[in-house]
């Protein structure tokens, strides 16, 4: 089973996140920030990945560094999970729609960590997180995780599916990605022998 754990704690905040890559689904998610749970909880339901999140940040400053820090935690432990990342599929792709809104991703857990985010929405908060906030959570995650991340919003309307199609899309891409090849289940998927460092 591949399994990790990572603590994050700083002067900001206190993050202990447990993760599993082949489990089925199962959560227990708390950062203070009702939407993000909400995010974390879709995140592990449809990657089929056991997460286990308990974070403690300054919400009384504002929302960012528990946000930030929630990705880069959960990023880190799927990449300890993943070890030298041997028999991954190594890429994956999504296209998900949520009633008028339809997001899509692809990516590869490459260990070179990258974001492109082209995602916009209408409204400066959701409940009460800051929607620019996603953006930080998914540069977190992908730096974290060793992702070469690609989010788009093909597009949409209502900013909660917006957020949520998006975070649904890089869970079954990442389900994709990290799953085992039986075909090539004890080597890495590199020509390089090794994932990470340059092209």
């Amino acid at each position: 089973m591949r399994q990790a754990s990572v603590e994050r704690v700083t002067k900001e905040t206190s993050i202990k996140v447990d993760v599993n890559l082949d489990g089925t689904g199962e959560y227990t998610v708390s950062t203070g920030i009702g939407f993000l749970d909400h995010m974390l909880e879709q995140l592990s339901r449809h990657s089929l990945m056991d997460l286990n999140v308990e974070a403690r940040g300054d919400l009384h400053i504002d929302f960012h560094h528990t946000t930030e820090d929630t990705g880069i935690a959960i990023g880190e432990a799927v990449s300890k999970a993943m070890g030298d990342r041997a028999g991954i599929t190594r890429f994956g792709h999504a296209t998900i729609p949520m009633d008028e809104t339809l997001s899509r991703v692809t990516l590869d857990a490459s260990n070179r960590p990258y974001l492109i985010w082209k995602v916009d929405f209408s409204k400066p908060k959701l409940g009460d997180m800051d929607t620019e906030l996603f953006k930080e959570w998914f540069q977190a995650f992908a730096q974290g995780a060793g992702l070469t991340l690609h989010v788009e919003n093909v597009y949409g309307e209502n900013n909660h599916h917006i957020v949520e199609s998006c975070f649904k899309a890089v869970a079954r891409a990442l389900r994709q990605a990290i799953s085992i090849d039986p075909r090539k289940a004890d080597a890495v998927p590199s020509t390089k022998g090794v994932l990470g460092g340059s092209l």
